[in-house]
């Protein structure tokens, strides 16, 4: 699907969120990557195989740990 040079992540990769953004609707909180993910603004996605991927960002006072 990706036309880039150097290509992007594919939807099966673990950075897949950091592929181009193909088209971006803010006003409707998602955006459409080059690998065919869809990213939506609380952090889900959608996956091209219709497979999601639940949000995954922290909740409002959380404290973020290094792992």
């Amino acid at each position: 699907m990706c036309q880039h040079q150097t290509q992007c992540p594919s939807a099966e990769s673990a950075d897949r969120e950091s592929a181009r953004l193909v088209a971006h609707h803010p006003e409707q909180g998602w955006s459409l990557l080059c690998n065919g993910v869809v990213l939506f603004e609380d952090t889900g996605e959608l996956l091209p195989d219709g497979r999601a991927i639940a949000p995954h960002r922290p909740l409002a006072g959380q404290v973020m740990t290094a792992a």
